[in-house]
């Protein structure tokens, strides 16, 4: 995990290129959604404001900046000791558990600056309870690792290497170079013929190019321009993973499936706690927005999320969510992961309906999709944000738009919810790309409380994913680097955040979409803080 690192230098990368004929498709002062023609020449759509470059630079300070063309000097998962702090016959409830984590190197030589993206928790198979633990890291090599005893039994200790520093500083590094990574597709179409045409956030190219542009906002995407084509025949879109790495041969090695999520607490024994009398204060107030805390921000008791600060209300009985939805619209918007959400009510537990969505037209999952319950007043939408989003089949985006738009056709009241996430997607760009999209939110979403102050808007941040997709790309460091900032975006905002990814670290949950026990938990923490 990323702490306070040692100052280091900062860097700011330009993209210059020339566009010598340019359509401008611009969504100027029209009604949202509506596409402008324009003529005139428009400045560099994605020229960087302070604010997002002050933000830049605050993250950017965290990352260790250390490169090697070894990796022998790399932080080892296997030579990395550990030793428990406070040795305990018998620990009680509420104790802290410490662990101190000394880095070494594969060659065995101790490692003298921090940086390492660990992951550490407890967990009770018996009991089916787990918690994050809080790492605390020294910047010469050395952590401590917190864990606080919630619950009573014998308690297991996991304390994970996902990426050594160096891995770390390549990903930031790489991230950081271009959009080369992703190539994007784009579907022109007519009454009698359609064709592909090259896309993106950047495109290098002396052809005729479409822009795509939201000048209020300053968001920005381009196609080359087929021929014949109008700019606004385009109506699909997908993308793929292009043979290309910013990584040495090194760095690969560091990010393959092997070096990834190494346990480095393998000699740590079980520990006992003990009641000892204790219990556990419970806390009275229930969670509510405006408020989010560090990890750990709870812990799993029988599947059962608790949090140490507030109070959460189930969600899971087909009669206590009907009612609790009863007249309200509820709005999902931005990634699979809360898409789950409406899948779940409509499919699972069947408290809606889908509206009109054939079989075939489901298999497009990124679709949008309504659901409804007519005896109850209940409207549940999920909506996909638009750029960036990544997806290897074709996917339609003649009504997309950004987050940001979509929230400013919300009129909001006290029956409006919206539970919001964005990350997953964003992970393989510029970091400045999901700086930009999350202010861009965060201002919405002032806006929407101008004119409905008590809707709701909820975040749901994001989870952990897999451990063996493309790392470069996809990494949970990115993940968890975009966690910090849309939390330093959001402060002091009359939100609620969802706590994604302690809840799918305390409970090993490595997959992007949560089984059902971690998803329950996520439903209930957002409609606690709706309701």
């Amino acid at each position: 995990m990323l702490c306070c690192l040692t100052k280091i230098d900062t860097f700011i990368i330009f993209y210059l290129f020339q566009v010598p004929k340019i359509n401008m498709l611009q969504l100027c002062n029209c009604q949202p959604q509506t596409y402008c023609s324009v003529t005139q020449s428009i400045g560099e759509p994605m020229e960087t404001d302070d604010e997002i470059e002050d933000l830049f630079n605050e993250i950017e300070r965290l990352i260790p900046r250390e490169s090697i063309d070894d990796i022998e000097k790399a932080t080892s998962a296997k030579e990395t000791k550990v030793t428990v702090v406070n040795p305990k016959d018998k620990y009680c409830v509420g104790d802290l558990l410490l662990v101190r984590v000394d880095a070494y190197d594969y060659s065995g030589a101790p490692k003298t600056y921090g940086g390492d993206y660990l992951r550490a928790r407890i967990y009770s198979p018996d009991t089916n309870s787990s918690a994050s633990g809080s790492i605390q890291d020294y910047n010469n090599g050395t952590y401590l690792v917190k864990f606080t005893l919630f619950w009573e039994g014998t308690v297991h200790i996991s304390i994970v290497l996902m990426h050594p520093s160096e891995a770390v500083s390549a990903l930031w590094r790489g991230r950081n170079q271009g959009f080369a990574n992703i190539k994007y597709t784009g579907n022109f179409t007519s009454a009698t013929s359609y064709v592909n045409s090259e896309c993106g956030f950047h495109l290098d190219t002396q052809e005729e190019v479409c822009a795509y542009i939201d000048k209020r906002d300053k968001e920005a995407f381009y196609c080359i321009k087929p021929e014949n084509y109008n700019c606004k025949a385009l109506t699909h879109m997908n993308s793929v993973n292009r043979d290309h790495s910013y990584l040495t041969e090194v760095e690969q090695l560091l990010l393959n499936r092997s070096n990834i999520g190494l346990e480095v607490s393998k000699p740590l024994k079980p520990v006992k706690v003990a009641s000892c009398d204790r219990k556990l204060k419970e806390p009275t107030e229930k969670c509510s927005p405006g408020s989010y805390y560090p990890i750990p921000s709870g812990y799993f008791s029988y599947n059962v999320w608790k949090p140490i600060h507030c109070k959460m209300t189930q969600f899971t009985n087909n009669d206590t969510l009907k009612d609790f939805l009863k007249g309200k619209k509820l709005f999902l918007m931005g990634d699979s992961t809360v898409r789950q959400y409406i899948r779940h009510f409509a499919e699972n537990i069947k408290i809606v309906d889908y509206f009109n969505h054939t079989e075939d037209e489901m298999q497009s999952w990124q679709k949008t999709l309504l659901a409804i319950n007519l005896e109850k007043f209940i409207y549940v939408q999920w909506k996909k944000h638009t750029f960036p989003f990544v997806s290897k089949t074709f996917y339609s985006i003649k009504e997309d738009s950004y987050m940001a738009r979509q929230i400013d056709l919300v009129g909001g009241g006290e029956n409006t919810i919206i539970v919001l996430t964005l990350g997953q997607h964003f992970r393989p760009f510029p970091f400045q790309t999901f700086i930009r999209s999350a202010i861009n939110v965060r201002k919405a979403v002032e806006r929407l409380f101008i004119r409905s102050p008590r809707t709701r808007v909820i975040i749901k941040e994001e989870n952990a994913r897999d451990m063996d997709i493309d790392m470069e790309r996809f990494s949970d460091f990115h993940g968890h680097v975009q966690y910090l900032a849309l939390r330093e975006i959001f402060k002091g905002l009359n939100v609620g955040f969802v706590d994604g990814l302690d809840m799918t670290i305390a409970s090993a949950c490595n997959v992007i979409h949560p089984p059902l026990e971690v998803l329950e938990n996520l439903i209930s923490m957002s409609f606690t803080q709706a309701s």
